[in-house]
């Protein structure tokens, strides 16, 4: 037999094992979350629905909710749908007036982010369905994206944990009443501009991987360049003035789709990580800083490949951080898009809000059935 027909063999023998094990494993973990979920206890409380109406199959799904509801006898059930002027959490202070316990987030990280804005700090559990491109947020709690009634199970029975919500507020801009919420990842420079440049059709079609073609067309933008001062745990401040940068980021969860841009990023410890991203050498140091992204995925730490030439991503862990920018740039919330500014500060929420998980930790369990209601 001819040696590359032999390659080709063991080749697609190799690949038929990896997917073997791979649809093995999802089956493992499909079965035992199931056998969590039949343990748990139905809450018969006031739910609100924030739905939004954008996502493909929103109707049905809608339609696939009422139906969970009314088989666990769900009574006290209204639904709220997003619009242009109304946002999740315009929805969901709609919902805490008239009076829901629990407000449940249908839809993808924009609409999960801003719903968890309104809810931080009010006490009531966050519940959510993800239907989005990304469910990122979703995802780092082990919330199942691709099983509506395990998600709907989750978010309408009892076992939550507390967690950090992020905020960027606009300094430069006078009409913000509040800081934007971000529960993953905000940033300013060159990760804003990508997501801002990326393709909605694109998206649809080839979903979270349609970033990555925006990146490529913006590799060559401009650097940025500001004053930074970073205050860490234990009140101290450190300021970098006249700082170059490709791209600024805060992280309260660092796991991306295959990737870890913040190993390090702890979503309940109260603190930020800030990743601070530069390149030099053209292609050279973005190819370096992908062998950095990728020696972090694979290590699990925050440090660079020792390989690493041109390219530079600072780790720094602080409460607060404020830049002052020599002109405005983009900044991104979630992989929501905010106005250009100047002026800005991250800063965290700790434990502040109650999000339904498929396993929350029993002394975290605990704590939140005491101070949240049994939520």
């Amino acid at each position: 037999m001819p040696m590359p027909v032999i390659i080709l063999i063991v080749v697609l023998a190799v690949a038929a094992v990896c997917a073997a094990a791979f649809f093995a494993v999802r089956a493992y973990k499909h079965r035992k979350l199931a056998e969590q979920l039949d343990k748990r206890d139905d809450d018969q409380v006031h739910y609100a629905f924030v739905i939004n109406p954008s996502k493909p199959q929103a109707e049905q799904r809608k339609q696939h909710i009422q139906e969970f509801c009314e088989a666990k006898h769900l009574t006290q059930v209204e639904y709220i749908g997003t619009q242009l002027d109304k946002d999740g959490r315009a929805c969901a202070l709609e919902a805490l007036e008239h009076g829901a316990d629990v407000v449940v987030a249908v839809g993808g990280d924009g609409t999960v982010r801003t719903v968890a804005s309104a809810l931080s700090g009010t006490g009531h559990a966050l519940g959510i369905i993800p239907i989005g491109t990304g469910n990122l947020f979703a995802r780092n709690m082990g919330i199942p994206v691709d099983d509506i009634d395990a998600a709907l199970t989750v978010a309408t029975s009892h076992g939550s944990r507390l967690v950090d919500v992020g905020r960027l507020t606009l300094l430069d801009d006078e009409a913000a009443d509040h800081g934007h919420a971000f529960l993953i990842i905000a940033g300013i420079g060159f990760d804003a501009v990508m997501i801002d440049d990326t393709d909605p059709e694109l998206k649809k079609n080839i979903s979270w991987l349609a970033y990555f073609v925006s990146g490529v067309k913006n590799l060559f933008a401009p650097k940025y360049k500001g004053d930074v001062t970073i205050t860490s745990a234990d009140g101290s401040t450190h300021t970098t003035h006249g700082l170059t940068f490709r791209t600024f980021m805060a992280g309260n969860c660092g796991q991306i789709p295959v990737f870890s841009l913040m190993p390090d990023a702890v979503y309940d410890d109260g603190i930020l990580d800030y990743e601070i991203i530069d390149t030099s050498g053209g292609l050279i140091g973005w190819a370096n800083l992908f062998g950095d992204v990728l020696h972090q995925t694979i290590t699990g730490k925050a440090q660079q490949s020792p390989l690493s030439t041109n390219s530079t991503v600072d780790q720094i862990q602080g409460v607060s951080a404020e830049i002052k920018l020599e002109k405005p740039v983009l900044a991104q919330v979630d992989g929501d898009m905010l106005p250009e500014t100047q002026h800005i500060r991250f800063s965290v929420e700790r434990k502040s809000l109650c999000v339904r998980v498929p396993e929350a930790p029993e002394a975290n369990t605990s704590n939140v059935n005491n101070y949240y209601r049994n939520y």
